[in-house]
């Protein structure tokens, strides 16, 4: 009876185990290099990071996160799409590169539908519609009524022109009616030591950069982009819920290669991710950071860029943004 059970036990890891052997014997025998088109501590490169060491133990071989910064994304996302779709590399794209770009650089090295092989959405991330402790407006309605009240004048800060900030601030003006003074900045560490010194007004944060002030009690956070709330900040209500059905402004993460990736590798690393996506060490830090609701077939991977491609291609257009 016991040797059954152990029998019984091995072949249902076998599964698991073979596909593992294919994912590792589909990749080339070098390292693994994983770009991200950010600086170092942001919240693409933070999750790439806690994925890449988790893949690395899986393929028995290193797994190297590099940092291509420069244009928001875009110049990471134009060297990968040059490289072989051997998947040596790959590329840690999100909500600016893929979705964004299209929009916004008329001359763009690279098509999202010919040049990348979606593998797997790793996590949709909302921002917090945040400002400092000492602001009288801390109510959305309150804040339509000042920018009703002062066209032009409320301002928000953002990390930089075609930010999710820069973006989520567009969406609001056209969903509100209303008319408010976008402030850019060189990325979101300039932008809130603003905001906590008063020369701005508010920002739509990212959740992973924002939640540390909020936490401290050094600014208030209003309202979160997604449709629902995030597990990790439950008490704060969506713009859904307070007034604007269906507002969804949120970042995103997600592996891509180069076009033309074989699709039995493409499977292979997909299930490879859904896996570690899936421990807890894992699950519990993205959990952390707001990235929620990764996972899930290359399909919908692939599906969920064109939507979201086509959701702020129409914010773009019909606010007129241009950088």
């Amino acid at each position: 009876m016991q040797r059954r059970h152990l029998l019984a036990a091995g072949l249902t890891a076998l599964p698991f185990l073979g596909h593992a052997n294919t994912a590792r014997s589909l990749l080339p025998r070098t390292s693994i290099r994983i770009l991200v088109g950010f600086p170092p501590g942001g919240g693409t490169d933070v999750v790439t990071r806690v994925i890449a060491q988790q893949l690395g133990q899986r393929w028995d071989r290193a797994v190297v996160v590099e940092n291509k910064a420069g244009a928001a994304g875009v110049i990471a996302a134009e060297y990968v799409a040059k490289q072989p779709a051997d998947g040596a590399t790959l590329l840690m794209t999100n909500f600016s590169n893929h979705a964004v770009a299209p929009s916004l650089h008329p001359r763009l090295g690279y098509v999202v539908e010919r040049d990348f092989s979606p593998i797997v959405l790793v996590g949709i991330v909302p921002s917090l519609l945040i400002c400092r402790r000492e602001q009288e407006a801390q109510t959305l309605a309150a804040i339509v009524q000042r920018c009703q009240a002062q066209p032009g004048a409320v301002s928000f800060g953002s990390a930089g022109p075609g930010s999710i900030q820069h973006l989520a601030l567009e969406m609001f003006q056209m969903r509100a009616g209303v008319s408010a003074l976008h402030t850019p900045y060189r990325g979101s560490a300039p932008m809130l030591a603003d905001l906590l010194g008063g020369q701005i007004d508010y920002s739509f944060e990212t959740m992973a950069s924002a939640t540390p002030h909020v936490a401290s009690g050094k600014v208030v956070a209003i309202a979160q982009t997604r449709l629902q709330r995030a597990k990790a900040q439950p008490q704060i209500p969506t713009l859904a819920e307070v007034g604007f059905p269906g507002f969804d402004a949120s970042t995103w993460y997600g592996l891509a290669g180069p076009g033309g990736m074989a699709e039995p590798l493409v499977q292979a690393i997909n299930q490879d991710v859904n896996d570690v996506l899936k421990l807890p060490v894992v699950a519990e830090k993205l959990m952390a950071f707001g990235a929620e609701d990764g996972g899930g077939s290359s399909a919908r991977f692939t599906a969920f860029i064109a939507s979201e491609k086509a959701k702020w291609a129409h914010v773009i257009r019909e606010a007129k943004v241009v950088i």
